[in-house]
């Protein structure tokens, strides 16, 4: 379709095909606006131009809202690959001068993007000012092809087999845990089945379905959809909300060291609560990986423990 589209003798420009796709993306004329540095009514001209060029309608507009037509979601479709090729075809250019640009997309859960900015995002934008990293918090298993993103990530065990996988972050648990406040006036679970006798902080998933708690031992499995009265979506909050003391959470260690360390939460059931693998930076395999991707890896590499090494790539 993309080249059927380019077949009239008007052709539309680069800059607007751009602009296209980070309204598809945000949604919103104004907030694309603002991220181009132009004003709302030049970049809604523009689209009309561009629909005029293509002979097609791309976008609902109401005051309110945005909305891609049939035909803006296929050329979106088409269109990120293209778009992607290209930064990655001009990273490779300015990289046979040693140097990265352009922008680079990661998608990642909240707690995956707040370890990138916390221990490589500092060290990468020092060295490399000029490039824009566009980092986007999302709860949910993304398609970064489809989603035109650079690189994912997740889990090292939802990574897909087709994609080669940068570890970020050593294995770690899940883990139960309270404020000493709240167990004072309670019995500590030895067994993930007493839960069901306190009060624990659910999880909403992006699916609109609770987290089902899942503990391990010696071989024996459970998952449990745990009693309480509290349900957040946020891995934050929950964290927040075990602090104040309104019951037990379930977190990622990450989340929760530095409040059991300072002995502001207790862990529970820990001896259920076994290593799981780390988070790993993923892209796909076989893709010509651009010169701000390896920059950015290069990095990554630096500022993840040392130990970390002979477990980099799979």
């Amino acid at each position: 379709m993309f080249s059927a589209i380019f077949s009239s003798s008007k052709k539309p420009a680069l800059a607007d095909l751009h602009a296209f796709a980070l309204i598809a993306e945000l949604r919103s004329f104004r907030q694309a606006a603002d991220r181009l540095g132009v004003t709302p009514s030049s970049l809604s001209h523009a689209m009309r131009g561009l629909e005029q060029a293509l002979d097609i309608r791309l976008l609902h507009r109401t005051t309110r809202s945005v909305a891609l037509t049939e035909a803006g979601q296929r050329l979106l479709a088409d269109l990120l690959p293209v778009l992607q090729r290209l930064d990655t075809v001009l990273g490779d250019a300015a990289g046979l001068h040693g140097q990265a640009i352009g922008t680079l997309r990661i998608n990642g859960s909240e707690g995956a993007i707040r370890l990138l900015l916390q221990r490589v995002v500092p060290a990468f934008s020092a060295q490399y000012p000029q490039v824009e990293l566009d980092l986007v918090a999302d709860g949910r298993f993304v398609d970064i092809v489809a989603g035109g993103f650079d690189a994912g990530i997740r889990f090292g065990e939802a990574i897909p087999q087709d994609m080669v996988a940068v570890r970020l972050s050593p294995d770690f648990r899940f883990l139960a845990v309270a404020a000493p406040a709240y167990l004072q006036a309670r019995t500590a679970p030895d067994t993930p089945d007493q839960l069901t006798q306190h009060q624990c902080i659910r999880q909403r998933l992006p699916s609109g379905k609770r987290y089902r708690w899942e503990f391990s031992k010696h071989g024996q499995d459970m998952a449990i959809d745990v009693p309480g009265t509290l349900t957040l979506d946020n891995v934050q909050l929950m964290l927040e909300a075990a602090l104040a003391g309104l019951g037990i959470a379930y977190l990622p260690e990450l989340y929760a060291a530095a409040p059991l360390r300072e002995g502001r939460l207790r862990a529970v059931l820990e001896d259920w609560c076994p290593a799981i693998a780390g988070l790993h930076l993923y892209f796909p395999q076989g893709r010509h990986q651009s010169a701000t991707l390896r920059a950015f890896i290069e990095v990554m590499r630096r500022t993840v423990p040392a130990d970390l090494a002979p477990h980099g790539q799979r």
